[in-house]
C-alpha cells in the first residue's frame, strides 16, 4: 500500500479510504489513487496470498448496467454455465466508467476470485492490467479490445450495416442513427457499420443523421427530438441498443408520429418482449446466453491451461425481422 501511496502522493491512509470507502475523498485524490493501484498491480495482502491458493471455485463479473435486458441474459448464461462447472459467480457494476471498473475488479479480486469476465469500459487496459499483475485470468465479453487476453463478443459493423441495406432496399435514402455512448468500441463499431450501409446504398452521409444517444433512454429520446426538428427530418432510424430504441419510441409518440408508418425503427439488440411491442420490433438479436457460456467455458480452460494462446470469438447476431421497419415480414 505504500508503493501505491508514494505513486499518488497521498497517505497511505487515503489509499485505505479510497479502496476500503471509509470516508469521502476528492475524485481527483480518487483518480489518483485508483491509477496507481492499476499501475503496481496492489491487491490487499489477504487477498493476494488467497490469488496464490487454487480451488475457492469463484468467478468475478464485472459490467455495466446489470438491469438492462441483453446483460442481464448474458449474466444468467454465465450463472448458468458457472454453476453447472461448479463456480459460485460474484457481480459488481461498473457502471462504464474507468474508475468504477477499476474499483470493481480491486473489490472482486478482494472476494479472492478465481477469474475474471469483464464487458469493458473503453479499452479496459488498467483493470485488465490490474488482474493479470495478480495472475488472474481475464475473459472480455461484449466488447473487443487491443488486449492479449481471451474475448468474445458479436460482431458490430456487419450487422449493422445490413440494417441500412433493409432499410434502403424498402426505399428510404435519410436513414438516421441513435449512437451510443462515446469511448464505447461498440459505439465505434456500429457508426462504422451504419456508414458502410450507406456508402453501398449510394447514400451520402449526412453529420446530422448521427444523433447521439448516450446508450440510454433518455438520451435517445432527447436525439431523435433534435432530428425532428431538422429542415428534413429522418424517415428511418436505427437505433444502436435496446435502450435507445424504447427512449426513439417514446420520443416518436410524444411527436404524435406512429412507427413505421411516419418512422420505421430497427435496433440493434432485441428484446424478450420485443414481438409483444405494437409495433412489433425488428431487431439484431444478440446470443447473450451463448456468449455467457463462451465466457465460463473460456476461463475454465484458461484455468486448466494458462499457457493458451489468447483467443478472440466472434459471434453473428440473428436479424429478427418483425413489424417496426415498415414493411412485411418474412414470418408473417
Amino acid at each position: 500500500m505504500s508503493d501505491v501511496a508514494r505513486r499518488a502522493g497521498v497517505s497511505v491512509s487515503t489509499v485505505s479510504h479510497v479502496l476500503n470507502k471509509t470516508r469521502p475523498v476528492a475524485p481527483a485524490t480518487a483518480r489518483s489513487v485508483l491509477d496507481a493501484v492499476a499501475d503496481t498491480g496492489y491487491v490487499p495482502e489477504p487477498a493476494a496470498r488467497a490469488l496464490g491458493s487454487a480451488g475457492y471455485g469463484t468467478i468475478g463479473l464485472a459490467m455495466s448496467a446489470l438491469s438492462n435486458p441483453y446483460f442481464s441474459n448474458v449474466v444468467h448464461g454465465i450463472d448458468r454455465h458457472a454453476s453447472a462447472a461448479g463456480y459460485s459467480l460474484l457481480l459488481a457494476d461498473t457502471h462504464d466508467e474507468r474508475d468504477a471498473e477499476i474499483k470493481a475488479v480491486s473489490e472482486l479480486l478482494r472476494r479472492r476470485v478465481s477469474a475474471l469476465i469483464l464487458a469493458p469500459s473503453g479499452d479496459g487496459a488498467q483493470a485488465i492490467r490490474y488482474a493479470g499483475q495478480v495472475d488472474v485470468p481475464v475473459v472480455v465479453i461484449d466488447r473487443f479490445v487491443p488486449a492479449p487476453v481471451d474475448q468474445v463478443a458479436v460482431d458490430n459493423a456487419e450487422p449493422t450495416a445490413a440494417l441500412v441495406d433493409h432499410l434502403a432496399s424498402i426505399g428510404h435514402t435519410r436513414i438516421a442513427m441513435l449512437t451510443g455512448r462515446e469511448g464505447l468500441t461498440t459505439t465505434t463499431e456500429r457508426r462504422q457499420g451504419y456508414r458502410l450501409g450507406l456508402r453501398r446504398n449510394d447514400i451520402e452521409p449526412d453529420p446530422r443523421y448521427e444523433a447521439d444517444g448516450d446508450s440510454s433512454e433518455e438520451g435517445a429520446e432527447a436525439a431523435v427530438a433534435r432530428l425532428l426538428s431538422l429542415p428534413e427530418p429522418p424517415t428511418a432510424l436505427v437505433a444502436g441498443n435496446n435502450r435507445m430504441t424504447i427512449g426513439a419510441m417514446r420520443a416518436l409518440r410524444n411527436a404524435g408520429l406512429e412507427v413505421p408508418r411516419d418512422m420505421a425503427l430497427v435496433s440493434f439488440d432485441d428484446f424478450e418482449w420485443a414481438d409483444l411491442f405494437h409495433p412489433r420490433i425488428t431487431a439484431l438479436a444478440q446470443p447473450a446466453l451463448s456468449i455467457g457460456e463462451q465466457a465460463v467455458s473460456m476461463a475454465l480452460s484458461r484455468l486448466a491451461t494458462p499457457s493458451l494462446p489468447p483467443r478472440k470469438v466472434t459471434i453473428n447476431p440473428a436479424f429478427m425481422h418483425r413489424d417496426s421497419c415498415g414493411c412485411a415480414p418474412r414470418d408473417a
